[in-house]
């Protein structure tokens, strides 16, 4: 069996599970996550823990019982903790300004980019060089970091750019003076 799709989820206080067919929806203090499961996959709810199997040991059938269990481990942790990413911005005139729920970056273009906070997720300008994305779904969190690091991604000889907090940048040497 799946290491991963084997280990059960205890539900922690507070967090309420319900499980109708193959749709599983998730509440907590923090809000209210649901998502559809593969038909090839059977859950079981008994008290405060939550369990997946599978019918089979086919390879699709392996796969998608660990991919469903961590999507719902995640969801439980997304509802009671929430996700966060951090960015930081690292270039001379580069900088985040905070526009109400949306953010204003200027990363050396003709014109600043006005990024627009997805449903569900919450931006804030930490500071004119640091950007922090919070929410409850993890997907959600890492594809708007994905979004705003795309605009302008961290280059290999000076490093400047947007980059995760704490994400090493390979450096290149670059030119080599004259013989």
């Amino acid at each position: 069996m799946s290491r991963i799709g084997k280990a059960i989820i205890n539900i922690p206080a507070g967090v309420k599970v319900a499980v109708n067919g193959q749709n599983i929806q998730v509440e907590g203090p923090l809000g209210k996550l649901a998502t559809d499961v593969h038909e090839l996959i059977a859950i079981k709810l008994e008290g405060n823990e939550l369990s997946f199997s599978r019918p089979n040991d086919q390879k699709f059938s392996r796969a998608i019982h660990g991919t469903t269990r961590a999507i719902v481990a995640n969801m439980v942790e997304g509802v009671t903790k929430g996700f966060q990413k951090n960015l930081e911005i690292v270039g001379v005139g580069y900088r985040v300004e905070q526009k109400g729920k949306d953010l204003n970056l200027v990363l050396g273009f003709s014109h600043p980019v006005i990024y627009k906070a997805p449903e569900g997720i919450t931006l804030t300008a930490v500071d004119p060089l640091k950007i922090s994305i919070k929410g409850i779904d993890k997907q959600k969190v890492g594809q708007a970091a994905a979004e705003i690091r795309k605009y302008r991604r961290p280059e290999p000889y000076k490093g400047k750019g947007i980059k995760y907090e704490g994400e090493i940048i390979r450096r290149k040497q670059g030119k080599k003076t004259g013989k």
